[in-house]
């Protein structure tokens, strides 16, 4: 690869003064750490990135993105990113209370009179997976609407009567349920579709111009291809009607444009840093314990440096974003097969980068 396209611009003092050679030496790291999981590049593969100070310095396809095709992926293609989607409809949210529309400690059943036990859920409770509603992922009867065309309402009827896992706010379970509620809240107070909100409020407004709601049937330009693994061999996905997951994972997009959204949450354009902090912080059970999940993010911690990380899975594909606010450093990983997980892979690469800034920031200027 030539350097130049590894390492261009402003981006050339992340690495400090380091030479051509450390250089070279950093990108065969990645590439090693990729390789173990996306090695072959005659199946199908996926897209990775790093970005310091909202500049690449790594950005790189592995892997076929359609099969039939015999095409490669290259970094411009477009995915899946499952449960990532989540980022987007907790942003969403917190948008509508910067606007005085709601408030995050507001009851469900200020929204939908008839939920049960909505005057004890809050909309809090929805976006840090602490309602206790049953997520819809986990029933035994997914598969019966899984390629059906479903309106918010319908998906929020499937499970909303199903019995409750525990009290409002006594746990923390991840729950798919809890963000269909949130994306049927935003239809309710925006009078518009989710898909047309996210549009509009956050898409055009970060720049985010190959970032789309899920279709099979729409022509998607430099869409990737999903695939599982058999014994057989690799199949198409199976298809499903994006209403089902709706709010909680049915967005795509490419990593060039998560790198525009990561800067619009940076730079303040989609919220005020005050209101937009409320994602990025820890909350409390009901018995005083903290956990680590903010607004559609993990809030973790690795030898004492803070970082938010978040993957998605639906069929076909799998995502992993993790970044790192003391260091602007964001890592992602797309996958256009569920059979080749990113997640542990871009935690790896965003590891060796952070070893590779201190190192750099260590050595002698020239």
């Amino acid at each position: 690869m030539n350097i130049k396209k590894l390492i261009t611009g402003p981006a050339l003092f992340l690495l400090f003064s380091i030479t051509g050679a450390q250089i070279k030496g950093f990108e065969k790291k990645i590439d090693s750490i990729i390789q173990t999981e996306f090695g072959n590049h005659d199946e199908p593969g996926g897209v990775f990135m790093i970005t310091k100070n909202g500049k690449s310095i790594y950005r790189k396809a592995f892997g076929k993105a359609n099969l039939e095709l015999n095409v490669n992926l290259t970094p411009d293609y477009v995915f899946q990113i499952g449960s990532m989607t989540k980022q987007f409809t907790a942003i969403g949210i917190l948008m509508l209370e910067e606007q005085g529309k709601l408030k995050v400690n507001d009851p469900v059943s200020r929204y939908i009179k008839d939920y049960p036990n909505g005057d004890h859920i809050t909309i809090h409770h929805l976006l840090t997976h602490t309602s206790g509603i049953k997520d819809f992922t986990k029933m035994k009867s997914p598969s019966s609407i899984a390629q059906k065309e479903m309106k918010p309402e319908e998906m929020v009827n499937f499970f909303k009567s199903e019995s409750v896992d525990f009290a409002p706010g006594e746990k923390f379970d991840y729950n798919n349920s809890g963000y269909v509620v949130l994306g049927y809240i935003i239809e309710l107070i925006s009078g518009t579709s989710y898909e047309d909100f996210i549009k509009k409020n956050i898409f055009d407004k970060a720049g985010m111009s190959h970032s789309y709601y899920a279709s099979d049937r729409k022509v998607i330009p430099q869409r990737a291809y999903g695939y599982h693994k058999k014994e057989q061999g690799f199949v198409n996905k199976t298809a499903i009607s994006f209403s089902v997951p709706f709010s909680s994972g049915s967005l795509m997009s490419t990593v060039d444009d998560m790198l525009k959204w990561q800067q619009a949450l940076n730079q303040n354009i989609l919220l005020s840093s005050k209101e937009s902090q409320k994602a990025f912080q820890k909350y409390k059970l009901n018995n005083g314990e903290e956990f680590t999940y903010g607004y559609g993010w993990h809030l973790k911690d690795t030898s004492g440096t803070p970082y938010r990380e978040h993957g998605g899975s639906i069929f076909g594909f799998k995502s992993m974003g993790v970044y790192v606010p003391g260091e602007d450093l964001y890592v992602l990983g797309f996958s256009n097969c569920d059979c080749h997980s990113p997640t542990e892979v871009t935690r790896s690469i965003a590891k060796a980068a952070l070893n590779e800034f201190k190192t750099s920031a260590k050595m002698p200027q020239k």
